[in-house]
């Protein structure tokens, strides 16, 4: 778990995953033999590996779509989480990186 997510919120969601996946008899994978971060995003692909959200908007999509996350936490946490992490992200967006300014300043 990432150490920036609510715990409370996060064990609930991992409970609420884990229980579904008990009652409708998901199968687990088999278990990663590899060190998946070392291979390539095509071995990964071909191995059946899905990437994780590259970016919290990105993340927000997906939960946005998820039923598990909308049941789990309830209508109105589940709309509290996202405006206020919308909001975050368009905060972040709106900063321009000291990386930005090195990588970008010459061009312009």
């Amino acid at each position: 778990m990432d150490s920036a997510a609510n715990p409370y919120l996060a064990f609930a969601l991992m409970l609420a995953a884990g229980l579904k996946g008990i009652e409708e008899g998901y199968e687990l994978p088999a278990e990663a033999e590899d060190t998946v971060w070392e291979l390539s995003r095509q071995e990964r692909k071909a191995l059946g590996y899905k990437s994780l959200p590259t970016s919290l908007d990105h993340a927000l999509n997906v939960m946005e779509e998820s039923e598990l996350v909308a049941e789990t936490l309830g209508e109105q946490v589940f709309n509290f989480v996202l405006k206020n992490k919308r909001r975050e992200w368009d905060e972040y967006r709106a900063q321009v990186t000291p990386y930005e300014i090195d990588a970008n300043l010459e061009i312009l």
